[in-house]
């Protein structure tokens, strides 16, 4: 077995003190970040999206739309611990066609057990901007994937990031007792849940493409814009 720590950035354990700190876990367990997995496997017409933490051995999915039942794996075997190696989204278009060498051979071999062929995750950001995970869609079919779509998908990832940001903040202020939190927390469902309307509508009337159509594109991401004000707006 490749030792983890051979696949590690030189921020590493500054990294995991934050993600200690943080205690995320909790915080992604909410109702708002499950929307969000849906949401993002809805736009990509993928099964499978997952919000993933990737702690010094583990990869938890505390969100998980699509692997019920998944709820961690080693670190080694998981692609998402590529995307903290690498610093940057990983995007494996046919896992069948992957150069070894690009991904730990425990991760592949994990990934062909569970009959995985696309892989995409962006990073996601705890609220001192190091990397906690990934916002993640897979297929059990090789997929391509365009700069549109990972532009998409690293803006979905940074609303993840932005709410994290945005609930520690909130939270950190004893005096509100958490009710700025949970009235923010429900109007986000209820904005994700409209644009989760808006994606069945735009599927229904482009159908099912890969890749998916720029127009289709450039209207979740104008959506996605006033759901980051929404959050710049609140806690400031």
């Amino acid at each position: 077995m490749t030792p983890v720590s051979s696949q590690l950035p030189d921020a590493e354990a500054a990294r995991l003190r934050s993600l200690r700190a943080h205690d995320v876990l909790p915080t992604l367990s909410e109702p708002v970040f499950d929307e969000y997995v849906a949401l993002t496997a809805r736009i990509f017409s993928l099964p499978i999206s997952l919000i993933s933490v990737v702690t010094k051995d583990t990869v938890y999915y505390p969100a998980n739309q699509g692997m019920p039942g998944n709820d961690q794996q080693q670190r080694v075997e998981a692609l998402c611990s590529t995307a903290i190696a690498q610093a940057h989204t990983a995007i494996y278009c046919d896992l069948d066609r992957e150069p070894s060498a690009s991904i730990p051979p425990e991760a592949w071999q994990a990934a062909q057990d569970n009959e995985l062929r696309f892989y995409a995750g962006a990073l996601v950001f705890l609220p001192d901007q190091r990397p906690l995970g990934t916002l993640c869609i897979i297929d059990r079919r090789p997929r391509t994937f365009t700069a549109e779509e990972q532009h998409i998908l690293e803006l979905l990832a940074a609303l993840v990031s932005q709410t994290i940001v945005v609930r520690h903040r909130c939270r950190a202020q004893p005096e509100t007792d958490g009710v700025p939190w949970e009235r923010l927390s429900n109007e986000l469902q209820e904005e994700v849940q409209a644009l989760n309307a808006l994606v069945r509508y735009l599927a229904a009337r482009f159908g099912t493409m890969v890749p998916v159509p720029a127009t289709f594109l450039t209207q979740v991401e104008s959506r996605i814009r006033d759901l980051q004000e929404l959050l710049d707006d609140y806690c400031s």
